[in-house]
């Protein structure tokens, strides 16, 4: 079956379909000359290999009545599949092509990365319909690993371990994992990533958003390695409008739609940070090798066991890691009174990757912090995790 089918005659949009779709989408592209669209679906299934597409291009070369007239069609007879129209947009071209089922109207001279965003959603959006139109499934069943990111201190490198994963999880589970920037004042994703985010957090939990997991992702943010995010709000004042309420809706409708949700939370133990662990079916905390930090994070676990918030999946990370802090790993283990999963070392490599807004995940750079974060990983890899069941809480070593 062809995944993507484009109706049109134009050589040079075809091959920037083409691109678009290599080495970053799954499935084939089908072209069909626009003489087609005089007949009707039935028509155009007939010249189709299989099932029908995910995605229908309608255009360029094809007219605006035409391509309004069988999307009008399309969305009745069959609105699991998401239409594209190729022209030159304007507001009342728009405003028709909404009220006949087309997802986005798109100008022809469109670049190749731009059409690559637009396709993964359109994919995200027919597989969310497919889903909708499908029996009820169990609670529960098939929802995505929410991932808290922690710490109750800051400067300890939580923005960079939890960076590095969302990346490291989209090698595992590539466009099914978002990053969430949960802290509201002063959170660092966005430059973390290199992201110039159209959309914040804060749009994400007012309105339609709230409402409709469609909507919403619209507001999250694509990353070139293969992963969304969803970024803090553009100014602290905001972070007063968003409620505890709010985290738990936003976190449980993505949930429902990705395979793994990373939240870098605030430091501390605030309102947002509660809300989250709730929901968290895993708790990632970072801890730097100093006596402060550690210290902090034995207070933080001892709080969380009173309130009952640990959740299931554990994973302790320590940052920073350096044989000459006159601390040592079985040091902070029989204070914390957990093991420690994860040993980032210090490194040159990883505040350089910072600084440029590259994690060194997404890089090619080798060296020992690397190795820690891709452990990290690791752990929430179902492969990995089969076959190396009794390697989750060994002891680690600072190199």
């Amino acid at each position: 079956m062809s995944r993507f089918v484009a109706v049109t005659a134009v050589r040079d949009f075809e091959g920037r379909v083409r691109q678009a779709i290599a080495g970053a989408l799954h499935g084939e592209l089908q072209t069909l000359n626009p003489e087609v669209l005089s007949g009707g679906p039935d028509d155009v299934f007939k010249q189709l290999n299989g099932a029908p597409p995910e995605v229908l291009i309608l255009g360029p070369g094809v007219t605006a009545e035409a391509a309004l007239k069988l999307a009008t069609v399309f969305d009745l007879q069959y609105p699991e599949i998401s239409l594209l129209l190729v022209a030159e947009p304007s507001p009342d071209l728009v405003l028709k092509a909404m009220h006949s089922g087309i997802r986005d109207v798109v100008t022809p001279e469109i670049e190749v990365n731009d059409l690559r965003v637009l396709l993964e959603r359109a994919c995200l959006a027919a597989a969310s319909r497919r889903r909708g139109m499908g029996p009820a499934a169990e609670p529960d069943q098939d929802r995505g690993r929410v991932i808290a990111v922690m710490s109750p201190k800051g400067g300890v490198g939580k923005t960079t371990v939890a960076t590095n994963l969302a990346i490291g999880l989209g090698k595992v589970a590539p466009m099914s994992v978002v990053l969430v920037d949960l802290d509201l004042q002063f959170g660092d994703v966005a430059s973390g990533l290199q992201l110039e985010p159209e959309h914040s957090i804060t749009e994400a939990v007012h309105g339609a958003a709230s409402q409709d997991s469609m909507v919403l992702k619209a507001f999250l943010t694509v990353h070139p390695a293969g992963i969304y995010a969803l970024c803090a709000p553009r100014t602290p004042s905001e972070s007063d409008y968003i409620t505890a309420d709010h985290v738990s809706r936003l976190l449980n409708q993505l949930a429902s739609e990705f395979k793994y949700v990373v939240v870098d939370t605030a430091p501390g133990l605030g309102e947002h940070v509660l809300a989250t662990l709730e929901l968290a079916t895993d708790g990632v905390w970072v801890c730097g090798m100093d006596v402060p930090s550690v210290r902090g994070l034995r207070k933080c676990f001892t709080v969380l066991k009173e309130l009952q918030l640990l959740p299931q999946g554990r994973h302790t990370v320590l940052n920073f890691a350096d044989r000459k802090s006159g601390l040592s790993v079985q040091d902070v283990e029989a204070t914390i009174g957990v093991p420690i999963d994860a040993v980032v070392p210090r490194s040159r490599t990883l505040p350089y990757s910072t600084n440029r807004g590259i994690p060194v995940l997404q890089s090619t750079s080798r060296d020992s912090a690397t190795k820690g974060l891709k452990k990290l990983v690791d752990r929430f890899d179902p492969q990995w995790v089969s076959s190396n069941h009794n390697k989750l809480h060994r002891r680690v070593v600072v190199s």
